[in-house]
């Protein structure tokens, strides 16, 4: 693979969409970087002007090795990528790196951390954390829902599958107020492949009340859009932004997972919260 870390190349070439073999050692060099600034440019968004904070939130399912006799050890595994970073990492390749350790042997669970923080960090271009938890220590997950206003109850009319910020406002002569609203309708497509994404999103705002119709309307807009996970939110947080202008704004979607990944990117003004930790049902 021609790719290097701190050269990122165009998704196209990316392993996504194409047959693989399984690498059955260790192999760095699997890892797939993406530059951000390519579709933040498309939406506005300087390299040095960033209008959020944020973070790449995934989950993986299937993160396996051996221990020094031989013996697997099975484990979940949270990873944090930076919003700041200058890459993304291709969640295919991120796959085929994990699986890499299927046939690995490790001395402990604290080298395979070192190893991920090290090698994800060069291919994000920033520092991720990693955080490894094997089965046999019994760990749980968190399924909620947002503490606000489900959407998907409203009754519609949607003609538009194809992101339209013109369906966005709000009521600027109302008064402020603070609330939460979610939709599960969230759908798009990989940006390679076309394949299907889905995923529950986050909208927690201050400011002018922003018309719920037009937000769901909105949201169900991106079901026939190519465009990674990570994009989008940022797409939807410089739509929600630029059209409705918030004081305080949080947008974070959780996304279904796909190879044994799930990604949960959120962006926020600085003076929002971070989004609780918390799984989406259906991940």
């Amino acid at each position: 693979m021609s790719t290097q870390f701190g050269h990122p190349s165009h998704p196209a070439a990316s392993p996504l969409g194409k047959p693989v073999a399984y690498a059955q050692h260790y192999a760095p060099e699997l890892l797939f970087p993406i530059a951000r600034q390519g579709k933040r440019d498309e939406i506005g968004i300087a390299a040095d002007a960033l209008p959020f904070v944020g973070e790449d939130l995934w989950n993986a399912y299937e993160l396996s090795w051996l221990d020094p006799r031989g013996k697997p050890v099975v484990a979940l595994a949270q990873f944090v990528v930076p919003a700041w970073s200058p890459n993304i990492i291709e969640s295919k390749s991120f796959k085929l790196y994990l699986n890499s350790f299927n046939q690995t042997k490790l001395s402990d669970v604290a080298v395979l951390t070192e190893t991920l923080v090290r090698d994800l960090s060069a291919a994000a271009g920033a520092p991720v954390s990693v955080h490894i938890e094997p089965l046999s220590a019994r760990p749980r997950r968190h399924i909620g829902y947002p503490k606000g206003v489900l959407l998907d109850t409203l009754e519609i009319d949607v003609d538009r599958y194809t992101p339209d910020p013109g369906l966005l406002r709000a009521y600027p002569t109302r008064g402020p107020v603070a609330e939460t609203l979610y939709s599960h309708l969230l759908k798009s497509n990989c940006l390679v492949t076309g394949q299907p994404d889905w995923g529950m999103i986050v909208v927690r705002y201050r400011g002018a009340p922003i018309d719920r119709e037009g937000l769901l309307r909105y949201i169900v807009s991106f079901r026939q859009h190519n465009e990674f996970h990570e994009q989008c939110v940022e797409r939807v947080f410089a739509d929600v932004l630029r059209e409705c202008r918030p004081t305080g704004l949080s947008v974070w979607a959780c996304y279904t997972r796909r190879g044994g990944l799930d990604i949960n990117p959120y962006r926020r003004t600085p003076d929002m919260p971070a989004p609780a930790p918390f799984a989406e049902i259906r991940q």
